[in-house]
């Protein structure tokens, strides 16, 4: 059964990328929950079974039918293009009860036994109580599985999206969207998502947010309903990876990727510096320092912004995990 998503012009000028670090946490308790996910994560599996045995993470799963949508407020599209989890759960404790209610009544219902279980716990009765639950767990998970490995995450999720994004400028939606799954197709402004549920939506201006995922393997999510902005969530590039480790010390590999003189200026932005900065610090002549930091930043190490007159540089995602091994 297919998604249909139908854009007009005003779309096309809205679409974004972004990652969320609360949706990779509830994605990764889903995936804990489905055996058929867990292909590309056994080494990540393996090396936190006993903390995650030692959590009770029945009040998420039980707002994650087999079958049917998990509730929005549960993992509502970011709103940035790179979502803080501390934000992120505290809008989610913030959320309406009642609301919420409502929302999770429909993934319950798809499931008699969790709906029971619902009732047992009190949530009808209590919303505000199964916010509190559900959130609590949604930090422990956060704390104890995905925040350890955070800047190995979100350095393929920002590499996903770099990526993406060449493919965007180079090729248009058009041809972006049906390569990011072969669930997509695109034909004269409507994405068809194949999937489990048929459902079709006007994205009436809002546009789409494009979302890379570590745990969402082998689907792509389409679509969450008012009030929330149209999302597709789909696999991030290189999750067959994601978990090896490097065959060679950090550092080592960093110069003989880079070059020396690229790799020290790489390694030196621990905080954001300015190129007379960072050519006082190395010893470095100034044209040089600026020649190395406009070959990093084209290879999306670094990214400039502006202070005052100033223009300060720092390490993306990216360039933090090419170091974070020295």
């Amino acid at each position: 059964m297919p998604t249909r998503l139908h854009f007009d012009e005003a779309d096309y000028l809205n679409c974004r990328f972004a990652h969320s670090a609360l949706w990779e946490t509830q994605a990764a308790a889903h995936m804990l929950k489905r055996p058929d996910r867990q292909v590309y994560q056994r080494p990540w599996l393996r090396r936190t079974r006993g903390r995650a045995a030692a959590m009770d993470l029945t009040p998420l799963w039980l707002l994650m039918p087999q079958r049917g949508a998990t509730p929005g407020w549960l993992c509502p599209p970011p709103t940035t293009s790179a979502a803080d989890f501390e934000e992120e759960i505290a809008q989610l404790r913030a959320s309406d009860p009642l609301a919420a209610r409502e929302d999770a009544l429909r993934s319950l219902k798809a499931n008699p036994r969790a709906l029971a279980a619902a009732r047992d716990r009190g949530w009808l009765r209590q919303p505000a109580r199964m916010l509190r639950d559900v959130s609590d767990v949604l930090e422990q998970i956060w704390t104890s599985l995905i925040e350890p490995e955070w800047l190995r995450i979100r350095t393929l999720l920002e590499a996903d999206i770099a990526f993406r994004t060449r493919r965007l400028a180079e090729h248009g939606l058009g041809e972006l969207l049906p390569e990011i799954s072969a669930q997509c197709t695109w034909q004269a402004g409507t994405l068809t998502v194949q999937g489990r549920t048929d459902h079709e939506r006007h994205l009436g201006g809002q546009g789409l947010v494009l979302m890379p995922s570590v745990f969402v393997w082998p689907h792509v999510i389409s679509t969450f309903e008012v009030p929330w902005q149209p999302a597709l969530v789909y696999p991030a590039r290189g999750i067959v990876d994601l978990w090896s480790e490097p065959a060679a010390p950090a550092r080592a590999t960093l110069t003989r990727l880079l070059g020396s003189g690229r790799a020290a200026v790489l390694a030196s932005l621990d905080a954001p510096a300015t190129t007379t900065g960072l050519a006082r610090r190395l010893d470095l002549a100034p044209s040089s320092v600026s020649s190395h930091l406009s070959v990093l930043r084209e290879a999306g190490l670094l990214s400039a912004r502006r202070h005052g007159r100033q223009v300060l540089y720092e390490r993306t995602g990216l360039g933090d995990a090419l170091t974070a091994g020295s």
